[in-house]
């Protein structure tokens, strides 16, 4: 963690409020030089407090240590922090969906995106991407604005309602800024690939009236081609690593009626009718070319920030920002026979084998890799009045809109219903020119120039997400007790959410070469209040310099789920100058994001065993025999072929998620050690009815195998019978409130600040130790533990991990190296003893240099993975064979900075 000394007190504060709040409020001017101290609103509370002294397990990256890390991006500079784990989006993905390709997000404690809740200078931002998404695309914020990001690692939905589960990241943009400022960055990896520039220009002039500034700022990502990283896909065969690429391959894989597996010819300029034996290890085909291992990006932004003074006690901000970002992913040509099966008579003109066949699949490499892209366009407004009543309060009202829409698609996306007509003779001509040219599929090359254009088209989709709020705050001191006044903060939130998102009508008609898709379109409106109180409970006394006891409140409507309330109490209690000892106990809650409620529903006949299908042959005294015979299946019933028709998409039954989350904490600056601050913070956070999809095969075999049919699973809401036939006639496969989850930990910290050698310099450490992370998918399920695992789904949870810096400066050098530890993990899915089974430790260096040539100008330059430490096999991932999300696949990479100031 990157702190420095005001940093590290906001990082050991009290739990929820202030540590102190002027005693002496009773005397004007007492008061009115507590009003002149810089009284500041911190992360996790809404009363403010003239000391920067935290709320909690608060971790703040401020604007040195910012540029210091060299970021470009705030997911980059976020997802060092030891407390981000699990899966999130990220340039370094070759393919993110969830939220829409190109995003990029946070993940702290791995709990998931959309249990992270974002904040811009305390405000919601709208969710980002594609369109209808669950989290903010952290892309609309250019790191150059960024004053400081306060991290809470603790549940706060009492002081800002829903999704703040696992924590809050609020960035605080730059203020107050005179002047003007040029900066300029570029850089690559020793590869000479994945070029990044950004250029930023900021100017800024403040008055006695007020205050404006407004920035400029682009940056531009090129691509990193997979295969200079990975050149194959991996897979261990007879104790050694060798390529596996997909079963989707160029000359087309069949199944002959005499259940031979064979494949054509896959030799360009062969022999179009020649087919042998399928071999994996032959014709497999190496995706790797045509993929990135990390997609070119490229970002502009506006922003303007200002204020202005109405009276003596008055004041008008607003904020503008708008961000365009253009984002695009190669990938690997379209296969045929993945949606939709293609099935060829022994008869048919192009079928050389003489029996009937089904193709498999068959990749149209004829015509070429495909290029997804996006566009999407992101705006915010905010607009409000803040100022002073008397002397100890403080009230702000703002208006809040946001708006992301997007744009995306794909090229040489293959019109399935057309791949028909090409193979349909009695519609499909071979004669040249024809409105329908038939098509030969099997062999590569013999597909024709006529038919890919035929066939071929490109998707286009459009969405996006639209947040609309005001907020109204009060805060101040209520009266005074024996140990100092009472601090008290409340206020309230209307707040509008939308999405929406209409896949290409191919898509949604289910005729294209992709997933078929439904539109997304739904809405939800919030409205809450909330109350918080600091309440001194001891001052100066024998057993505690201070004692405060802190207690927070809010009442949640929404008009899809109805009321909702959480709470949070703590205490902070100073034993003394060099020990301070926090606790909090708070409830949170997290509301299903509108695809998990509006996901279009959509029918579709999927494999699922039915465990009824002759029932009447089990032992008699079978859990199974009774509750099918209960359910009233006739003895004779047999699965008519093996699938059920199935309904999926979004629940708009669903409920909100209940969290419950506990910490406690020490903070100790040894009196012997001058300048050493460390601490220690325990976490253990519970989810209740956390929304999981369950296959349609899981809810029929719990249900059937639980006495009495007394599973959940068992509802009509889960599946229903022909009463004539026993044939299942409705399963849903649609998210639920069905699992539990758990996960605990200890958090350390420490900062030492001295001089050594005529050097002002400090060691910054920040640690975090995963205890356990438990997941019960669903009632009576076996519980899932992914401590100290890698998982193919949900990301990397190694059990420790960590980041040091040391920062050192004289005169007008400075500089930082700091070191990323990432610990041991096994993978979830790897037989014990097998090559990738597991992720050894791993350690990341990165080393930067900056020298003020004058106080206007300062050059930087930076190595980031200096000892170009290569990235782990895991089995679980088939990108780049190994964890994007958590290891550095790059290698190492250089890049210099320009900064200019007038």
């Amino acid at each position: 963690m990157y702190v420095k000394s005001h940093a590290l007190a906001a990082a050991i504060g009290s739990v929820m409020t202030v540590a102190a709040i002027q005693a002496a409020q009773a005397q004007e001017n007492q008061a009115q030089a507590a009003r002149t101290l810089d009284a500041v609103q911190v992360t996790g509370s809404h009363i403010k407090r003239a000391q920067l002294s935290g709320v909690g397990p608060v971790s703040v990256v401020d604007a040195e240590a910012i540029a210091r890390s060299g970021a470009t991006s705030v997911e980059t500079l976020l997802q060092r922090l030891p407390a981000s784990a699990g899966f999130a989006g990220s340039q370094s993905n070759a393919y993110w969906a969830e939220n829409g390709y190109g995003t990029t997000q946070v993940n702290l404690r791995g709990l998931g995106t959309n249990r992270t809740l974002v904040l811009l200078n305390g405000r919601r931002i709208v969710n980002g991407g594609t369109g209808a998404n669950s989290s903010v695309d952290l892309n609309v914020i250019p790191v150059a604005l960024i004053e400081r990001v306060e991290v809470l690692k603790d549940g706060a939905s009492a002081i800002y309602g829903a999704d703040a589960v696992a924590g809050v990241v609020n960035i605080i943009t730059r203020q107050g800024f005179d002047g003007a400022e040029l900066a300029v960055r570029h850089g690559q990896t020793r590869h000479g690939d994945g070029e990044e520039t950004s250029v930023d220009v900021s100017w800024g002039v403040t008055g006695e009236r007020g205050s404006l500034m407004a920035a400029v700022n682009y940056y531009d990502g090129g691509a990193v081609n997979m295969a200079s990283r990975a050149p194959c896909g991996l897979t261990e065969s007879d104790g050694r690593l060798v390529c596996a690429g997909s079963s989707a391959t160029v000359g087309g894989r069949a199944l002959l009626a005499d259940n031979s597996s064979v494949n054509f010819n896959q030799v360009p300029g062969g022999d179009g009718d020649f087919y042998e034996p399928y071999s994996a290890a032959k014709h497999n085909y190496n995706g790797n070319p045509t993929l990135n291992a990390v997609n070119p990006i490229e970002r502009l932004s506006f922003s303007v920030f200002g204020d202005s003074r109405v009276n003596d006690s008055t004041e008008a901000f607003v904020e503008l920002m708008y961000t365009n970002r253009r984002s695009r992913q190669l990938a690997t040509s379209g296969a045929l026979g993945v949606y939709r099966p293609i099935t060829l008579a022994a008869d048919h003109p192009t079928n050389p084998t003489g029996q009937d066949l089904l193709l498999q699949r068959r990749r149209l490499e004829e015509a070429g890799p495909r290029h997804f892209a996006q566009e999407t366009d992101t705006w915010r407004v905010v607009a409000g009045l803040k100022g002073q009543l008397g002397t100890s309060w403080d009230w702000s009202a703002a208006f809040n809109w946001g708006r992301n829409t997007g744009v995306d698609g794909s090229d040489n996306v293959a019109n399935l219903d057309r791949v028909q007509q090409t193979l349909d003779r009695s519609l499909c001509s071979p004669v040249p020119g024809a409105a329908i040219p038939c098509g030969d599929y099997l062999g590569y090359g013999d597909l024709s120039r006529e038919v890919l254009d035929y066939i071929l088209y490109s998707s286009r989709d459009t969405g996006g997400n639209e947040q609309k709020s005001f907020t109204a705050n009060l805060s101040g001191q209520l009266f005074e007790l024996p140990a100092g006044w009472v601090g008290f903060a409340a206020g309230l939130e209307v707040r509008k959410e939308r999405g929406w998102r209409d896949p290409d009508i191919l898509t949604v008609l289910g005729t294209g070469n992709t997933n078929q898709q439904d539109p997304i379109h739904g809405q939800y409106t919030a409205k809450e209040v909330f109350a918080e109180l600091a309440i001194p409970l001891l001052q100066e006394s024998v057993v505690a310099d201070s004692l405060y006891l802190n207690l927070a409140g809010r009442a949640s409507d929404y008009d899809l789920f109805g009321r909702d309330y959480n709470y949070k109490a703590g205490l902070d209690w100073q034993v003394n100058d060099s020990l301070k000892l926090r606790s909090t106990y708070a409830t949170a809650f997290r509301i299903p994001n509108i695809p998990e409620l509006f996901g279009g529903i959509s029918e579709g006949n999927l494999t699922t065993t039915d465990p009824c299908s002759g029932w009447a042959g089990l032992p008699a005294d079978s859990v199974v025999r009774g509750n099918c015979q209960a359910h009233g299946v006739p003895a004779g019933y047999v699965q008519p072929g093996n699938t059920v028709l199935t309904t999926s998409g979004g629940n708009a039954g669903l409920r909100p998620e209940d969290a419950t989350s506990l910490t406690a904490g020490v903070v100790w600056t040894p009196g012997f050690a001058p300048g050493l601050t460390l601490t220690l913070d325990y976490y253990d956070i519970r989810i209740r009815n956390a929304i999981q999809r369950i296959a349609g095969s899981t809810k029929l075999a719990i249900c059937y195998n639980t006495p009495g049919l007394a599973h959940p699973f068992c509802d009509a809401a889960n599946f229903t019978r022909n009463p004539r036939t026993g044939e299942v006639d409705y399963l849903s496969a649609q998210p639920v409130n069905a699992a539990n989850e758990r996960i605990s930990g200890v958090d350390l910290g420490a900062l030492y600040e001295f001089d050594a050698g005529g050097f002002d310099a400090s060691i910054s450490a920040d640690v975090s130790y995963l205890q356990r992370y438990d997941v019960r998918p669903y009632a009576g399920a076996d519980v899932i533990e992914y401590a100290g695992r890698i998982t193919g789904g949900r990301g990397s949870y190694a059990t420790w991990r960590g980041l040091v810096a040391l920062n050192a400066g004289r005169g007008p050098w400075s500089g930082t190296w700091s070191t990323q530890y990432i610990g041991r993990a096994e993978d979830i899915n790897a037989a014990r003893g097998d090559i990738g089974d597991h992720a050894p430790s791993v350690f990341y260096h990165n080393l930067q240099l900056k020298y003020a040539v004058s106080k206007a100008l300062e050059v930087s330059l930076g190595v980031d993975n200096v000892f170009d430490r290569k990235a782990p096999f895991i089995q679980s991932y088939t990108d780049a064979n190994t964890d994007t999300m958590t290891y550095d696949l790059l290698g190492r990479r250089w890049y210099a900075r320009i900064g200019y100031r007038w």
